[in-house]
């Protein structure tokens, strides 16, 4: 099916050539820098980096050492506790998994939080069907998690914490350190998945205290399909992908040198421009939401923000209008703008968003939410267009 007939199924007839890109959250363009590091692993030093036998083997087996070294560095880890797999939901399910099962006999209790990504929460309920037991924690109206909360939710025989780092649909950033330390003095692991984070706001995972750091190249210009996940020193897992005994045993698999550099490549430009690029979206950002609070709304039509704009992402905003069709409006705004209703994964089951409903939002609500991601290449130009995009959608999704 061409781009074409899509666009015929979907409506989108008279998208135009170019709209604003503004769903940085789902995925990110791969920067021109990294694409140009990748290119000679595709098809010149394209050798398998497990065959050190031969020289082409060797080359490949060096690009990857340094890229390892590159996130390690990063991190704050050594290079043997990084490894890299197919992104943020295989490291998410090898932390969970891979820890659980590896201390079977010490405990059978995970906690979470309700606003957990579906790649850690579906491992949890796993679990819980394997016989584990499962808490899963509230969050206030504002995203946070109380840590009154978690602390009376451990128990004696609780293996595993697992607290995102920064929320995929509000922004919304956890007190990760505090997490940290509080399964520290327990003994317990904490598991954080970073894919949202890592890039885009200051983060020390391994000074703080973290036992497992899932992190995935695209969501910060790197390359589809590459990830990794950082383990602490002393830690161990059992693996979840059987084989030829990549990754230290706990991965096999062939290994991706054009991926894995262009990784590594990703994650050294992001943290280049990542104080710069973080004040200037963050401006951005407040000016879309005094746009959109600005609008003349159709009667009975509200707008709400949600998440806890003092602790989140400098890029992400997500509001809820109130009074208003969610499907209408946002088959009105996919004409105009590129952005979501949520996460990539609500959207393709076509369920409500389960962050939303944890912060209080009814299912309509929930499905008349916009979540902006605002990127490198976003202008205030797009933002104006967004707000003007809006305005006009309301006029027309509006409850009558």
């Amino acid at each position: 099916m061409d781009i074409n007939c899509i666009e015929l199924c979907c409506g989108l007839t008279a998208l135009p050539q170019i709209v604003p890109y503004l769903d940085h959250n789902a995925t990110t363009p791969c920067d021109p820098a990294v694409v140009d590091a990748m290119a000679p692993y595709w098809s010149e030093a394209f050798a398998n980096p497990s065959q050190r036998g031969h020289r082409p083997g060797l080359a490949a087996a060096v690009a990857v050492d340094q890229a390892r070294q590159t996130v390690a560095a990063a991190c704050g880890v050594a290079p043997s506790r990084v490894i890299f797999t197919s992104g943020a939901t295989e490291a998410n399910n090898l932390a969970i998994k891979g820890l659980c099962e590896q201390r079977l006999g010490q405990g059978r209790h995970l906690v979470t939080v309700a606003t957990e990504h579906v790649a850690v929460l579906e491992p949890c309920r796993y679990l819980e069907r394997s016989g584990f037991t499962l808490t899963v924690l509230p969050v206030r109206p504002d995203g946070r998690l109380e840590l009154e909360a978690l602390t009376a939710a451990l128990q004696p025989d609780t293996v595993l914490v697992s607290v995102m780092a920064a929320n995929n649909e509000t922004g919304v950033l956890q007190d990760v350190e505090a997490v940290a330390d509080l399964c520290r003095q327990r003994g317990i692991a904490y598991h954080c998945d970073a894919a949202q984070a890592c890039g885009h706001v200051p983060m020390d995972p391994m000074g703080w205290g973290v036992d497992l750091l899932s992190l995935s190249g695209h969501k910060f210009y790197g390359p589809k399909g590459i990830g990794a996940l950082v383990v602490r020193p002393g830690l161990a897992l059992a693996p979840q992908l059987h084989g030829g005994g990549q990754e230290g045993g706990y991965r096999s698999g062939s290994l991706s040198p054009p991926l894995i550099v262009g990784l590594a490549k990703a994650l050294t430009l992001a943290l280049q421009d990542q104080q710069e690029r973080g004040q200037r979206l963050r401006a951005l950002r407040e000016g879309l939401w005094h746009g959109l609070n600005g609008l003349k709304l159709p009667p009975g039509v509200e707008l709400l923000r949600n998440g806890c704009p003092a602790h989140g992402l400098p890029h992400t905003l997500n509001v809820t209008v109130r009074g208003v069709d969610g499907a209408r409006l946002h088959g009105q705004l996919r004409r105009r703008v590129a952005l979501s209703s949520g996460s990539s994964c609500s959207s393709a089951s076509g369920k409500p968003s389960h962050v939303l409903r944890a912060l209080g939002r009814s299912s309509a609500e929930s499905a008349a939410s916009l979540r902006f991601g605002l990127g490198r290449g976003t202008t205030a130009a797009d933002v104006d267009q967004a707000v003007a995009a809006v305005r006009d959608a309301l006029a027309l999704a509006a409850y009558r």
